[in-house]
C-alpha cells in the first residue's frame, strides 16, 4: 500500500521534517494494516525530533534519523494477518505503537501489533480522542509508580505539579474519579479547568511564595519540572507511599554525558532523590521514574471510560500530514491545546467543514 510519512530528517531545532512517499508491505501474522485518521504530536515526539533521547533509544533502534515518531493513533483496518482474532477489515481502531525503531504513526498507513488495538467506542470524535492513548497510559504508569491505585486511593491527599498540561489533567481526572482529594499546582489562568476535572485545591504558580504550602501529602506527582522535584518530595507526609516524576533527567544525561557519564549521573541523581523520599516519608515510600511503555490493561481502563462517557483533551490544531511541521512547532511553543495529525479522508474532512463555515 502507498503512504505517505512525517520524517524528521535529521536532529534540528528546529526540527527538519519532510513527508515522504513510502510503500508499506503486507503486516505480519500477528499485525492488522490500518489507514490512519488521526494521530497526536506529543511533546516528547517534538523533542526527539531535535536529537533528544537519541543516544539511549538506540538500544531500541528508534535513535537513527530519518524518524517517523508517534505513538497514538485512531485509524481503519484495511488487512488482518493470519493470526489476528477480533479485529476485521474496515473497523475503525484506537491504540499505541511502541517507541522502538524507525516507524511510528506520523504516517497516513502503518502495520501494528494487534495486542495493542481496540475498536473505538461509538459516539467518540476519532480526531480528538487520537490525543488519549499515549497520554493515559503515561499517567497511569506515573500513578502506578507513586503507588496509587483504584483500591485504596479513596481519602488520599494528592499533590499534582503541572496539572494543567495532558498528563497532569489526566492524572486530576482519574484521582477525583478514584475519590482523592488532588491540590493542582498550575497558572492561575488555569486553575478553573483544574477545578473543574476534579481538583480540590489549587496553588497558583504565578503568585509569589506559591513553594510556602504548608500540607503534606500521601503522594506526589511531578508533570512539570526536575527543578521542582526535591521540593516535591519534601511535600510528603511521614508513612507516604511515594512520588513519580516525568521529566527526570534520564534521556537527558546519556545525551549530555555518553554512554558511561551519562549512566552515572543518572544513577547518582535517582539515587539521591529516592534517598530524599525515603528520609522525610520512611523507608517504604515509592520513588519512580516513568518511562512510557505501551500497556495492555491501562489501554482497556482508557476503553472502559470511553465506553461509559466519552471524553478527550483539548484540540489546539489539526493539520494534514503534509502540514507537519506546524504541528511540531505549536507543541514546542508550548500553545495551547494538543496538535493532531490527520490522515488523507480526516484531512479532506476537517478542510470541508472549515471552509463550508466561511461566507464569501
Amino acid at each position: 500500500m502507498p503512504i505517505l510519512q512525517l520524517q524528521a530528517l535529521a536532529p534540528a531545532d528546529p526540527p527538519r521534517l519532510q513527508a515522504v512517499k513510502q510503500r508499506l508491505p503486507e503486516p505480519a501474522a500477528h499485525e492488522v494494516q490500518v489507514r490512519l485518521i488521526a494521530a497526536s504530536v506529543n511533546p516528547i515526539d517534538a523533542k526527539r525530533a531535535t536529537g533528544y533521547g537519541q543516544r539511549l533509544l538506540s538500544l531500541k533502534k528508534a535513535g537513527t534519523f530519518p524518524l517517523v515518531l508517534g505513538n497514538d493513533l485512531v485509524g481503519d483496518i484495511v488487512a488482518v494477518g493470519a493470526q489476528v482474532q477480533g479485529l476485521a477489515v474496515g473497523q475503525r481502531v484506537i491504540g499505541l505503537r511502541p517507541t522502538h525503531g524507525h516507524g511510528g504513526t506520523h504516517a497516513s498507513g502503518f502495520n501494528l501489533d494487534a495486542a495493542l488495538l481496540r475498536p473505538l467506542p461509538p459516539g467518540c470524535d476519532p480526531v480528538a480522542t487520537s490525543t488519549l492513548p499515549y497520554s493515559y497510559t503515561t499517567a497511569r504508569l506515573a500513578l502506578a509508580g507513586a503507588g496509587l491505585n483504584p483500591a485504596q486511593a479513596a481519602g488520599l491527599q494528592v499533590m499534582v505539579h503541572g496539572a494543567s498540561g495532558a498528563l497532569g489533567q489526566l492524572a486530576v481526572r482519574t484521582l477525583h474519579a478514584w475519590g482523592v482529594e488532588v491540590t493542582a499546582i498550575c497558572r492561575g489562568e488555569h486553575a478553573p479547568l483544574c477545578l473543574s476535572l476534579g481538583a480540590t485545591s489549587v496553588v497558583d504558580r504565578d503568585q509569589a511564595g506559591w513553594r510556602d504550602v504548608s500540607a503534606r501529602f500521601d503522594a506526589t506527582l511531578n508533570f512539570a519540572s526536575w527543578d521542582d522535584e526535591r521540593w516535591l518530595l519534601q511535600r510528603l507526609k511521614h508513612g507516604a507511599l511515594g512520588h513519580a516524576s516525568t521529566v527526570h533527567p534520564l534521556l537527558g544525561h546519556f545525551d549530555h554525558f555518553g554512554w558511561w557519564r551519562g549512566a552515572g549521573q543518572a544513577w547518582r541523581a535517582y539515587r539521591s532523590h529516592r534517598a530524599l523520599a525515603q528520609q522525610v516519608a520512611g523507608p517504604a515510600c515509592r520513588y519512580a521514574w516513568t518511562v512510557f511503555r505501551p500497556d495492555a490493561q491501562y489501554l482497556d481502563a482508557l476503553l472502559s471510560e470511553l465506553q461509559q462517557v466519552p471524553w478527550a483533551l483539548p484540540l489546539g490544531l489539526q493539520v494534514p500530514l503534509a502540514q507537519g511541521q506546524r504541528a511540531f512547532e505549536h507543541v514546542l511553543a508550548g500553545r495551547t491545546g494538543r496538535a493532531v495529525l490527520l490522515g488523507d479522508a480526516a484531512a479532506t474532512a476537517f478542510s470541508e467543514t472549515f471552509f463550508s463555515g466561511i461566507t464569501p
